[in-house]
């Protein structure tokens, strides 16, 4: 199995923040597994509504952020941003999520999603920072 040959349809694009260069290829790009793990952070920092051309792109995971991060508060987050990655990512079957809640004190908790490439049946993860009201 050429492994080369099947990365190249896990897609292509912009990098995100977009950075621009002069030359032959002004736009920085990104593929592959990269492209996938930049994929779910947009996902996951977009607020459903803020794309006025796609209003239901996103996640919901902004509205938790002045929630006290007991464990019902993270099984909503858990659901919302599975729900998100399920519309949004179909590169990707979701395999687990997890929160550490080391940095709890000041407001920081991290979310580790697990997940498998479809077309090439890797594993990958991604760590995404969340920060939220540590007041409650």
């Amino acid at each position: 199995m050429d492994t080369d040959k099947d990365r190249s349809f896990l897609g292509k694009g912009w990098a995100f923040p977009p950075v621009f260069h002069t030359g032959v290829s002004p736009t920085a790009m990104v593929s592959d597994e990269e492209d996938i793990r930049q994929s779910l952070h947009i996902i996951l920092s977009t607020r459903l509504g803020e794309r006025v051309m796609r209003p239901e792109f996103g996640s919901e995971v902004h509205n938790m952020v002045y929630h006290n991060m007991d464990l019902t508060a993270r099984t909503q987050l858990r659901a919302a941003i599975e729900n998100a990655i399920l519309h949004f990512e179909r590169r990707i079957t979701l395999t687990d999520v997890e929160f550490d809640v080391s940095e709890e004190r000041v407001g920081k908790m991290s979310i580790i999603l697990e997940y498998t490439i479809r077309l090439t049946n890797a594993r990958g993860n991604l760590v995404y920072p969340y920060y939220y009201d540590e007041h409650f």
